[in-house]
C-alpha cells in the first residue's frame, strides 16, 4: 500500500473514533455545540437528543416490579409399611396337631379354628368332671331335703362340694378349649409353618395373620418439620417399585422425641387398603406438603453479588439504591428473597453495570427517570 493511502485510512479511522466519542461520551454533545457543529437544544427539551439519554437524563436502565411468591415446603422420605394389626399365632398348650383347617392365604375371622391338637386326655377329664358335678349336685339336693335330720354343717359341706365340682368342670372345659388354636383377629393367613402330626409347644409358630385393611407406614422426618407435622395431616405415598400409583392417607402418630444421631423423628402414616393392593413390608416414597411463607419475588437478572453477599438495585425517586437480599428460593423465572422490598417496588434488571449508589437513572421500560417514578398497577 502506498504511503498516501495509509495516511488516508488512518485519518478516516481517527475521524470515526472522534465522532463516536463526541456523540456517545458524557459531555460529547456539549463539545459539538460549543464548536458550532450541532445546534443547542431548544428550551424544555423539545429538540435534539431525547431526555433520558446518556446526557442530562441519567443512566438508562430497565426495571421490573417486585411481585410476591410462596415457598411451598415439601417433605419426601422413604418409609416401610406394616399391617395395621399383625399377630403370630402360638399354641396355648403343647401337643400333636390332629387337624389343620386353613391354608396359606386364607381369609380368617376372629375366633375361627386354625388347628386342633390331640384332645383325648382333655375330653376324658371333662367327662369325669361332669360326673363328679352330677354326684355333688345330687348329694347337695338330698342334704337340703333332710336338713332337719342332719346337721347344718353337712348341708353346708354338700353345697361346697357342688360348687367345687362346678369349678372343676369349667377348668376341664378350659383345658379342652385350649386344644383348639383359633384366630385372634380378622385378617389374612400367611405361610402355615406346621403340618398334621407335628408336635408343637407353646413357642412353636403356627401362622402369622395380618389385618391389612389399612397399612401403617413409618418414615423419618428431619427435625426442621417438628412443629409442622401433626396427627391427621394429609400424606401421599407411592410404592418405590411402582411409583405411578399414588395412595392417600393421613398422619396417625408422631414420635415424641428427636434422635440425636440422625436429627430426625419418626412419623407413622395410615393408608387405606380397601382394594388389598398393599402388603406389609413394602417400601413407600412418602411426601407431605406444607403451606409456606410469602416472600418478595424478583427477576433473576436483578440479583447481583459482591463481597458482602447478594443485593439488588432498587429504583427509588429516579435514583439507584442498593438493597441487600437473602435468597430463599431460586426458580427459573423468579427468585424469592428476604429483603425490605414491597410489592410493586421497582428493581433494575438491565443497565446495571454502570450503576452506583444514588446515581440518577432513567427507566426506559416504565417511563421513570431522574424526575419521577413510574406508576405501577396496584
Amino acid at each position: 500500500m502506498r504511503f498516501y493511502k495509509q495516511v488516508a485510512v488512518s485519518v478516516c479511522v481517527l475521524a470515526i473514533g472522534s465522532a463516536a466519542w463526541l456523540f456517545l461520551a458524557p459531555g460529547g454533545r456539549a463539545v459539538l455545540v460549543s464548536y458550532g457543529i450541532l445546534d443547542a437544544p431548544a428550551a424544555g427539551g423539545g429538540g435534539g437528543r431525547p431526555a433520558g439519554g446518556f446526557s442530562g437524563g441519567g443512566i438508562q436502565v430497565v426495571s421490573a416490579p417486585v411481585t410476591t411468591g410462596t415457598v411451598n415446603d415439601e417433605l419426601t422420605a422413604i418409609g416401610s409399611g406394616e399391617a395395621i394389626r399383625s399377630v403370630t399365632v402360638l399354641p396355648e398348650e403343647s401337643g400333636t396337631i390332629t387337624e389343620l383347617l386353613i391354608t396359606s392365604g386364607d381369609t380368617v375371622a376372629q375366633g375361627d379354628t386354625i388347628a386342633v391338637l390331640d384332645d383325648r386326655e382333655q375330653v376324658l377329664a371333662r367327662d369325669l368332671a361332669q360326673v363328679a358335678l352330677e354326684s355333688a349336685t345330687r348329694q347337695a339336693e338330698v342334704n337340703r331335703r333332710i336338713k332337719s335330720a342332719i346337721s347344718d354343717l353337712e348341708v353346708y359341706n354338700a353345697e361346697i362340694d357342688q360348687r367345687s365340682a362346678e369349678l372343676d368342670l369349667k377348668s376341664a372345659e378350659l383345658a379342652l378349649s385350649r386344644r383348639r388354636i383359633v384366630a385372634p383377629i380378622d385378617g389374612v393367613a400367611g405361610i402355615v409353618g406346621v403340618n398334621v402330626g407335628d408336635y408343637v409347644t407353646t413357642s412353636s409358630e403356627i401362622v402369622t395373620i395380618d389385618d391389612r385393611s389399612s397399612i401403617l407406614v413409618d418414615f423419618p422426618v428431619p427435625e426442621r418439620f417438628a412443629t409442622a407435622v401433626r396427627s391427621g395431616a394429609p400424606v401421599e405415598a407411592s410404592l418405590v417399585s411402582a411409583p405411578q400409583q399414588v395412595f392417600e392417607g393421613e398422619v396417625q402418630a408422631v414420635d415424641n422425641r428427636i434422635d440425636a444421631a440422625s436429627r430426625t423423628f419418626m412419623v407413622r402414616a395410615r393408608l387405606d387398603n380397601d382394594d388389598d393392593a398393599l402388603r406389609a413390608g413394602m417400601s413407600f416414597d412418602v411426601s407431605m406438603r406444607f403451606p409456606g411463607d410469602v416472600y418478595p419475588a424478583v427477576d433473576p437478572l436483578a440479583i447481583q453479588w459482591d463481597s458482602n453477599g447478594a443485593y439488588v438495585w432498587q429504583l427509588v425517586d429516579g435514583q439507584s439504591t442498593k438493597t441487600r437480599v437473602r435468597i430463599i428460593q431460586r426458580d427459573p423465572d423468579v427468585v424469592l428473597v428476604d429483603a425490605g422490598l414491597d410489592e410493586n417496588d421497582l428493581v433494575i434488571i438491565e443497565g446495571i453495570q454502570r450503576l452506583r449508589e444514588g446515581a440518577s437513572v432513567t427507566d426506559i421500560a416504565n417511563g421513570a427517570g431522574a424526575g419521577g417514578v413510574a406508576e405501577t398497577a396496584s
